[in-house]
């Protein structure tokens, strides 16, 4: 039905005509029910005002012409039956719009439903003249009654949310949750007092380990986060350590040697994150993505491949594939072709990571704990690592997918320029994690000082170039760390931390005398542990691996450190599930498990394969590299 101006009465917003206070040709003032609905905000799905897309992010703002609309001139209905059609048309579909929107409520977790009733009341505020009474809901649904207070976002969104979480409390539920918990704890507690784990300390430490690891590879199906499970594991091996030691003071000294340790690597993981979260906040990898202009399906897969393989080998694997895979989203529509385009993006992460100290954290463990040096394992894994990515790219290049028509977006062409604030924070963080090796060999501190020293540095930079920017808050560092992967960094914490007290317990090492006794050759050690990180993370398998073997039984840079590095980084390609690049690729394209064993796995063997041969027949072929920055001329200055 049409009105004056030509506003469709079925499509005006009922916060609109309240607004203008008028809905009738005689100038009536709205309804009761329509004032209500203003001040209660239950038709926040309504077509003419943004508040569903406002309460998704909480932070856009109206649109221009919306407000316009609403400012409109109060709605002239020719005829009282055209009046009373007109209203019942709206109260039927007020009451579907609510019943949609209560529909859709109780598909939304309760943050997500607060959120909205948030914006809907700022909404009002702001653009439909809400009179400053109590805000009511009513809905049967939720069962709620007038709240005090008038209406403030903060005030009466927070009284209704915390009447409709009473609504639909359940106690019970918690309570058993809660002392099921409270009873494992005590049995818990009980049980590692008791005499039998002081005598049998060995097989105690091996089945809380246990435990705890299958909690950490099925956390999916518990529904519990593997770093609260790492850190409750490790906190009760160190307290069955702490009985099984001879004396507490023992136990003490072995925790703080291995707290040492593992804080390097923390530290050194936090200022890696860090700096990468920047220099992605002011967009600097856009300085790499937006060169990428191919359309040919065929040179496109080994260009994302060779892209991915070097940006790896300055960031962490997640990151790089993040980068490219989002990239990718852009270059190619939905299609198999994509899908295999985010395998290659796995494969080369992973192979990318492997032959640099920061890399990947499997080879940054071993560096920070002198197993490698820097320029030794990028002379001995860089051919052996690009063997890994080449052979599945060539056999990739044979499918049918990768030999199809051109597929890519012609929005590729379309990328907004870069600024130059972006490619300014970029140089710089690339340069501080690039550094980092330079400073280790300048000064013989450990590596998280330099990384630390990076973050210094880019940090009072964007506090620089940001000054006095109020609106742009998020692009500094404060506002990064609270977007890091800070579980991440947990998981670790507790998993290092679990087998240093597996260590000190010595049960590292009589694992190591049984892997010598059965399997005698390293090489075939270190190939093990490859395909073993394709199902379990690679992270606990090279910190084993570290407490099994000191540099007595294998000395630095031997060929037994450096094919670990190798077969831990490249490994986990073999399967879906085997890193973090590989979930990271699962979760953003939805590709489930068997259509990457399908499609993929292969190809992944058959470069893990060929890259440990041409390690082996490498170790047989001296080259002339330099085995120290000291032999680079512009180091030294000659």
């Amino acid at each position: 039905m049409k009105v004056a101006g030509g506003v469709d009465v079925e499509r005006q917003s009922p916060r609109a005509r309240v607004a203008t206070g008028d809905d009738s040709t005689d100038g009536r003032a709205p309804s009761p029910e329509e004032r209500h609905m203003c001040e209660t905000g239950s038709e926040a799905a309504d077509v003419t005002n943004p508040v569903e897309r406002i309460s998704r992010s909480g932070r856009e703002s109206l649109p221009e012409e919306t407000a316009k609309e609403d400012e409109a001139a109060p709605i002239q209905i020719r005829g009282s039956r055209g009046g009373a059609v007109g209203r019942a048309a709206h109260e039927q579909r007020r009451m579907t719009n609510q019943q949609m929107e209560w529909s859709r409520t109780k598909h939304l977790g309760a943050a997500d439903w607060v959120q909205q009733q948030r914006a809907t009341c700022l909404w009002m505020q702001e653009h439909a003249n809400c009179s400053r009474k109590p805000l009511i809901q009513r809905d049967k649904y939720k069962g709620l009654s007038e709240t005090t207070g008038n209406c403030d976002p903060l005030c009466s969104v927070d009284e209704v949310s915390s009447q409709y979480f009473e609504a639909n409390y359940k106690p019970k539920n918690d309570l058993v949750k809660a002392l099921t918990i409270l009873a494992t704890v005590l049995a818990g507690a009980a049980a590692i007092n008791h005499s039998w784990v002081a005598a049998n300390q060995d097989i105690a430490m091996v089945l809380v380990f246990a435990l705890g690891y299958a909690g950490i590879i099925f956390e999916e199906s518990l529904a519990f986060n593997k770093s609260g499970v790492g850190l409750l594991m490790a906190v009760c091996l160190w307290v069955i350590r702490s009985i099984g030691a001879p004396s507490t003071d023992v136990a003490v000294q072995e925790l703080s040697q291995s707290t040492a340790e593992v804080s390097e690597i923390v530290f050194f993981l936090l200022g890696a994150m860090t700096i990468v979260e920047i220099v992605d906040s002011h967009q600097g990898f856009k300085l790499v993505t937006d060169n990428i202009s191919t359309r040919n399906p065929k040179t496109l897969l080994w260009v994302i491949g060779f892209v991915t393989f070097f940006l790896s080998s300055v960031l962490d694997n997640l990151t790089s594939t993040i980068v490219m895979v989002s990239l990718l989203r852009k270059l190619v529509p939905p299609s198999e072709y994509r899908k295999l385009l985010g395998a290659v993006v796995v494969i080369a992460a992973n192979a990318g990571g492997a032959w640099t100290p920061i890399g990947d954290v499997t080879t940054t463990m071993l560096w920070i704990h002198g197993q490698i040096t820097t320029l030794k394992i990028m002379q001995g894994l860089f051919v052996p690592s690009v063997v890994s990515l080449m052979v599945p790219l060539a056999l990739m290049s044979l499918t049918s997918e990768a030999n199809g028509s051109s597929q890519t977006s012609s929005s590729l062409l379309s990328s907004e320029q870069m600024a130059p604030r972006g490619q300014l924070v970029f140089a710089v963080g690339l340069g501080a994690l690039v550094f980092v090796p330079v400073f280790k060999s300048l000064t013989g501190l450990p590596p998280f000082m330099g990384m630390l020293l990076g973050l210094g540095i880019l940090w009072i930079l964007t506090d620089a170039i940001h000054y006095g920017e109020s609106g742009r808050q998020r692009l500094k560092v404060p506002q990064a760390l609270s977007r890091i992967d800070t579980q991440g960094i947990l998981f670790f914490l507790g998993i290092l931390l679990s087998v240093g007290s597996l260590e000190a317990a010595g049960i590292l090492r009589q694992l190591a005398n049984y892997l010598d006794a059965n399997i005698p050759n390293a090489d075939l050690i270190a190939s093990i542990i490859g395909v073993a990180s394709a199902i379990i993370d690679n992270v606990p398998l090279v910190a084993a691996t570290m407490g099994m073997y000191d540099l007595t039984s294998f000395p630095q840079d031997s060929d037994f450190w450096q094919l670990v590095a190798f077969c831990a980084g490249t490994g986990g390609s073999m399967l879906i599930i085997g890193s973090a690049a590989g979930v990271a690729f699962m979760g953003m394209e939805k590709v489930d498990f068997f259509w990457y064993f399908r499609k993929v796995s292969g190809f992944a063997l058959a470069g893990y394969v060929a890259g440990i041969i041409t390690y082996l027949a490498g170790q047989n072929i001296p080259l002339s590299l330099p085995t120290s920055l000291a032999d680079i001329p512009f180091i030294t200055g000659s």
